[in-house]
C-alpha cells in the first residue's frame, strides 16, 4: 500500500480490492470528502511515510496497525463540510488550470511531430533511395555479451539509454563492458563514432533515435541497438536522425500492412528506409531550422512543466492549510494561489 505516495481514496463505489489495498470505513462523525483532503495533506502524507515498512520506497507498504495508530484532530462536523466545500471549488479552478496547460503540452508534443514530418515532407517529391546506399556501416552490437557487463570497462549503449523526443542520449543509466580479447573484431565493428545515428531495434524503445556525441564516442553498441555510420561528405547525421525520427519514417519502419506493430526491427528493416536524395547542404540546413524549432518548442514545454510543478506544489498548500487550520475558510481567497501560472 503506497499511501504515501497518494495511492488512497474516499470511493463512490462498491466492489471488491486487491490484497494491495486496505478498506475502512469512517465514523459517523467524520464527513468523508473533508476526509478525502485531510489524508492527502502534507503533515498525513508524512506519517504515513514515517509509519510505512519495507526494504527500499517501492516496497513501502503501510499496514493497518501503523495507519489506526495515526491520531487526528477533526474540527466540528459542520466547519468539515465548510473546508470540503471551500476545497472542492479551489482544487477545482487550480485543477482547470492545470488541464489548460496540459492540453498546451499535447499541443506543444504535436507541433514536434509536424516539425520532426517537415523534414520529409519538404522533400517528398525528390528522388529516393534506400538508406544502406548513403552509408558507411549498419550494424548493431553482438549477443552473448551479458557476461561481460559491469560497472567498468568501455561505454556500452543500450536501447535504455535512448530517447523518446530528443536525439540527445539518456546518460541516466550507463553501463559498462569487458569483451575479451578473442571477439576484438566485433568490438571494433559496434564501437560508436560521433555523428553515428543510434536506433532501437528491440522492445519498448523500438524506432528510438539518438544521434552519438562526444559523451559515448568510443563505446558499444548492445545488441538491441542499430548503429548507422552515413556516408561522409553525402548524409549529414543531424538530418538523417531526424528524419528517421520523424512520423513518416517510423511508420515506415514500425508499421504492417496487416495494421499490427513490430516489437523488433532487422537491420535490413534499417538498411531499407527510404530517403529523400537531396545535397548535403539542404540536409544541413534542414537539419538546423529543426534545431531551432525544437529548442523554443522545449524551452515553451519546461517552462508549463514548471508551472504544473507548481500548481501541484500550491494544492497541496492549500489543502493542508485548510485542514490543518492554518486558514479561515470563511473568509479566506485563495485565488492567490495560482499567481504567477497562467494558461
Amino acid at each position: 500500500m503506497k499511501a504515501w505516495q497518494g495511492s488512497l481514496a474516499i470511493s463512490r463505489f462498491g466492489g471488491i480490492v486487491s490484497p494491495d489495498y486496505l478498506v475502512c470505513r469512517t465514523d459517523p462523525g467524520v464527513h468523508t470528502p473533508y476526509l478525502h483532503y485531510l489524508l492527502r495533506s502534507s503533515q498525513m502524507i508524512g506519517e504515513f511515510k514515517a509509519r510505512s515498512k519495507g526494504i527500499r520506497p517501492a516496497q513501502w507498504r503501510l499496514y493497518w496497525e501503523d495507519l489506526a495508530d495515526i491520531s487526528i484532530k477533526t474540527p466540528s462536523l459542520d466547519e468539515q463540510r465548510r473546508i470540503a466545500k471551500f476545497l472542492d471549488a479551489e482544487t477545482a479552478r487550480i485543477d482547470r488550470l492545470d488541464a489548460a496547460i496540459r492540453q498546451q503540452v499535447t499541443a506543444l508534443s504535436e507541433r514536434r511531430l509536424r516539425t520532426l514530418d517537415s523534414v520529409w515532407t519538404a522533400n517528398s517529391a525528390a528522388l529516393m533511395m534506400r538508406l544502406g546506399y548513403g552509408t558507411q556501416l549498419v550494424t548493431s552490437g553482438s549477443r552473448g555479451w551479458a557476461d561481460f557487463v559491469g560497472d567498468s570497462g568501455t561505454l556500452f549503449f543500450r536501447s535504455a539509454n535512448l530517447r523518446r523526443d530528443s536525439l540527445q542520449p539518456n546518460l541516466a543509466s550507463l553501463a559498462h563492458v569487458k569483451p575479451p580479447p578473442a571477439v576484438e573484431a566485433e568490438v571494433s565493428r559496434s564501437r560508436i563514432r560521433q555523428g553515428d545515428v543510434l536506433v532501437g531495434i528491440t522492445g519498448a524503445n523500438t524506432g528510438w533515435v539518438a544521434l552519438a556525441d562526444h559523451s559515448i564516442e568510443g563505446g558499444n553498441v548492445s545488441q538491441h541497438v542499430c548503429l548507422v555510420r552515413p556516408s561522409r561528405g553525402e548524409i549529414d547525421g543531424r538530418w538523417l536522425a531526424y528524419l528517421i525520427a520523424s512520423p513518416t519514417v517510423q511508420t515506415q519502419l514500425l508499421g504492417s500492412q496487416y495494421g499490427g506493430t513490430k516489437t523488433q526491427l532487422s537491420l535490413p528493416d534499417v538498411r531499407d528506409i527510404r530517403i529523400p536524395i537531396i545535397t548535403i547542404a539542404r540536409q544541413r540546413e534542414a537539419a538546423n531550422r529543426v534545431d531551432e524549432m525544437l529548442r523554443t518548442m522545449d524551452r515553451q514545454r519546461e517552462l508549463r512543466k514548471q508551472q504544473l510543478a507548481v500548481l501541484a506544489e500550491r494544492r497541496q498548500a492549500l489543502i493542508t492549510a485548510a485542514v490543518t487550520g492554518q486558514i479561515d475558510v470563511a473568509t479566506a481567497n485563495a485565488r492567490s494561489v495560482a499567481e504567477g501560472v497562467s494558461s
